[in-house]
């Protein structure tokens, strides 16, 4: 708790550096919104993007994942067979398949674009579920590249950032000069750079949890596509068989909103969660009028 503590106030003390330099280097005033939200807006998606760009590559890196690329044995060629078979059918470009060490069941899906995707699946997953089941978990992760999740998240992500930026700056300059008695210092005192670092956290709060809104949203969606590629009772078998391992992973924070399973919340903390619980996905499931189990209806609607 106290690394991420740290980890944050320095994250933010580093915004607050760059975001202070790179002003005073372009002559940005911070008086002049329009400047100020230029900036913000570069800087935002500037990040967003920089992290959809690299995040085969980071994935790969932080998980430990083997990339199938001459399949070893008939486990390895099935996985590959099936996935270009689900690529086939939702349209999509066909995806590298990799394996990863981990002993919960899990798998993720992560790429810059439709047809640059990557779909990983834990050993944990291969020794504890069915090929039906795993058919429906790969679907559930073609379906996320198919309905552009990754992307959607990015440009979310950067939209949220740029308002967090400029929020806190603006709101911080009107404070920072209530306080001084009225008088407009241009934004360049330490009250005002402790002002902004505060409200980074706080507005960056409740960006988090608009952002994880829509994971959990596009998560239903995901499951609706493993349903219309591999069949709805298969999607709902795989979801009841990942209460074995629901609430643990071992998969690095920085991909976890991209794995099937995600973690437990209670209370307000289920607002910051990635995952809806496993009950109301299967509930959904069940629910759904017989017309979502069409391929193109279920990944695109």
């Amino acid at each position: 708790m106290f690394k991420r503590f740290g980890l944050l106030i320095a994250t933010n003390l580093a915004v607050l550096a760059l975001v202070s330099i790179v002003m005073a280097i372009f002559g940005i005033n911070p008086s002049s919104y329009g400047g100020l939200f230029v900036f913000a807006a570069l800087f935002g998606f500037g990040g967003a993007f920089f992290t959809l760009a690299i995040s085969k590559w980071s994935a790969k890196r932080a998980t430990g994942a083997y990339v199938i690329k001459d399949p070893r044995d008939e486990s390895e060629r099935w996985l590959v067979n099936t996935v270009r078979r689900q690529a086939e059918q939702a349209g999509i470009g066909m995806p590298e398949v990799a394996i990863y060490d981990a002993p919960e069941i899990n798998a993720f899906a992560t790429g810059a674009n439709r047809n640059n995707a990557l779909v990983a699946v834990s050993t944990g997953l291969l020794r504890s579920m069915t090929r039906d089941e795993a058919e429906a978990v790969l679907g559930h992760e073609v379906a996320h590249v198919a309905n552009g999740d990754m992307v959607t998240m990015t440009l979310l992500q950067g939209v949220l950032n740029t308002f967090v930026i400029f929020l806190a700056r603006v709101v911080g300059r009107a404070i920072d000069g209530y306080l001084n008695g009225g008088r407009d210092n241009g934004g360049g005192g330490i009250a005002y750079f402790a002002i902004v670092f505060v409200l980074d956290m706080i507005f960056g709060l409740f960006a988090s949890m608009i952002a994880m809104w829509f994971s959990r949203y596009r998560e239903f969606r995901a499951d609706e596509g493993g349903a219309a590629l591999a069949g709805r009772e298969k999607m709902i078998a795989a979801l009841e068989r990942l209460a074995q391992t629901y609430g643990q992973s071992t998969m690095p924070k920085t991909i976890a909103a991209f794995g099937i399973s995600g973690g437990v919340g209670i209370g307000l903390k289920k607002l910051l969660m990635s995952h809806p619980p496993l009950e109301e996905r299967i509930a959904s499931l069940r629910n759904a009028p017989p017309s979502r189990d069409s391929v193109r209806q279920g990944i695109v609607a």
